[in-house]
């Protein structure tokens, strides 16, 4: 009996290694091209690689992807990977700012909040929508949710959602601009409230 499990743990364990193989590649293609498509999406009209281009920008201790866009040879923004812990886990962003810093959308490249609740932040911030950030310059001032005294409209019932996008926009900003620390730029709280953390418990446990 310890033979046969022995045997049967050896086959599973080269059969779990042979398909993580198989699929490693396609799985590669596929975050590849969907890092294209928001690069394209969040930093429209460049005739570079800006993936090809890709540098990194240490903020805080924490190295942030940028991806410089450029067309005719004239630089013209950059799309920004930053994350920061929302209600459910990171919550990864990608920012496209223009050449003065202004944003110019965003794609929300990992997530882990509350179907309807947290997960209208793949929306919720865009053109034209509630929160709507787009043609704001964090280096201007830091954004914030209107609770805390900023200027953003939070997601209804989602201000740690709400704190946490904007978190990551300010650090994508901090990294843009090349700032050496994040603090002045991120705007973040820090520690939630517990009666706020009780008030989105309370809406579907978000």
């Amino acid at each position: 009996m310890l033979l046969v499990l022995t045997g049967v743990t050896a086959i599973s364990v080269a059969l779990l290694a042979y398909v993580n193989e198989l699929t490693k590649g396609p799985i590669a293609e596929a975050n590849a091209k969907a890092l294209s498509e928001a690069v394209k999406a969040v930093v429209p009209g460049f005739d570079n690689d800006p993936i090809a281009e890709k540098r990194l920008q240490e903020v805080e201790g924490v190295s942030y992807a940028i991806y410089p866009a450029s067309k005719e040879g004239q630089f013209i923004g950059a799309a920004v990977e930053a994350s920061a812990l929302g209600f459910g886990g990171d919550l990864k962003v990608l920012v496209g700012f223009d050449a003065q810093g202004n944003i110019l959308d965003y794609s929300i490249l990992q997530h882990a909040e509350t179907p309807g609740l947290g997960s209208k932040s793949t929306e919720w911030f865009k053109k034209g929508h509630a929160g709507d950030i787009t043609g704001m310059n964090p280096g201007n001032a830091p954004l914030n949710v209107s609770k805390d005294g900023g200027q953003v409209n939070a997601i209804t019932a989602s201000t740690i959602t709400s704190r946490a996008f904007l978190k990551a926009v300010n650090l994508a900003y901090a990294a843009y601009a090349g700032q050496n620390t994040a603090d002045e730029a991120t705007g973040a709280t820090a520690v939630v409230p517990a009666e706020e953390k009780a008030e989105e418990n309370a809406s579907s446990n978000e």
